[in-house]
């Protein structure tokens, strides 16, 4: 093989075992993995070595020691490799097998990790519920606007840097943390107003070592977008507000227009805070309406170009949109 062949082989290798780390830390469906470069390999080359590398860089790293994904998630992969190289006919792993066994001895719980792997290095790693909706919320998953609005995120930190942010309905925490992480704030103040929420995001904020000593210094509030007053918010003094998933249901989205109308209300022309809707849009008269509310109270908005870059493993064929308010 020439020596720039044999290099760029070895560059997917690196590509594909890069996928297999960050898909599976982020519990993604199994069939969007890249089954079909093992497959390949395993014919060409007859060895088991790049399952040997995939185990390495999954269920046997160091992370997953740590912040394991679900037991079920686990025995599900575990399971789909053997398959895999059972039916490539090459020499059995004996790894394999005694993670599976592991796996098939340990309890399953209601509760996971889930590690999102960021570019510089380093993962947001998020204790969450298996299902979707849990104790009457569904603030206790990360969601795909979550997911949009920490990539836009990443590629525009010079909005937070040095800035007092204020995060409402944070839910897991993923998008604050990112930005803690990556984008250098000053102060970071995470809110939701469920209370099992906001217990898992004191948990998941301390998780990742953030705290009011840390830099950025952070704290995690209750705030209840019905009863919050013009004092509060200038208390707070943020300078940008971010929202992410929030506009899924007309109440909320009802609290959350009028809540923002008094930011805009309240601030100066010199002091008014940059604020940043992240939606799926699952339901298009909520999102619309939510929108036509914002535009009785008086606030405009722009759509913001989203990210270019693919951090996370989401699901891109959703409809997520990103809104920055004016007045």
């Amino acid at each position: 093989m020439a020596l720039s062949e044999q290099s760029s082989v070895q560059g997917s290798v690196r590509e594909v075992l890069k996928e297999f780390q960050v898909s599976f830390f982020a519990m993604s469906r199994l069939p969007s993995f890249p089954w079909t470069f093992v497959e390949k390999d395993l014919q060409s080359s007859g060895s088991s070595e790049l399952i040997s590398q995939v185990l390495k860089q999954t269920c046997l790293h160091p992370l997953c020691r740590k912040f394991a994904p679900s037991v079920r998630y686990r025995r599900l992969f575990l399971s789909e490799l053997i398959r895999r190289l059972e039916a490539s006919g090459c020499e059995p792993l004996d790894e394999l097998y005694d993670a599976l066994a592991e796996v098939v001895g340990t309890e399953e719980t209601t509760e996971c990790y889930k590690s999102y792997l960021l570019p510089a290095g380093g993962a947001v790693s998020l204790m969450e519920n298996i299902a979707l909706i849990s104790e009457g919320t569904t603030g206790l998953v990360t969601w795909e606007a979550a997911l949009y609005l920490a990539e836009w995120a990443l590629e525009n930190q010079q909005v937070f840097a040095g800035r007092t942010v204020l995060e409402l309905g944070s839910g897991a925490g993923l998008t604050g943390i990112a930005v803690c992480r990556s984008c250098s704030p000053k102060r970071f103040i995470f809110s939701d107003c469920h209370c099992r929420v906001l217990q898992k995001l004191r948990d998941n904020v301390q998780l990742n070592g953030l705290s009011e000593q840390t830099t950025p210094a952070v704290s995690v509030e209750k705030l209840d977008w019905t009863a919050t007053s013009e004092e509060e918010l200038r208390e707070i003094g943020a300078d940008i507000i971010i929202a992410a998933d929030v506009v899924y249901d007309p109440d909320i989205a009802g609290s959350l227009a009028k809540l923002l109308s008094i930011v805009m209300r309240c601030s100066s022309a010199e002091v008014l805070p940059q604020v940043f809707v992240c939606s799926t849009i699952r339901n298009l008269e909520t999102y619309g309406g939510f929108k036509q509310q914002l535009e009785t109270e008086g606030v405009g908005h722009e759509v913001i170009p989203g990210p270019v870059n693919h951090v996370f493993p989401y699901n891109r064929q959703s409809a997520i949109e990103l809104i920055k308010l004016c007045r």
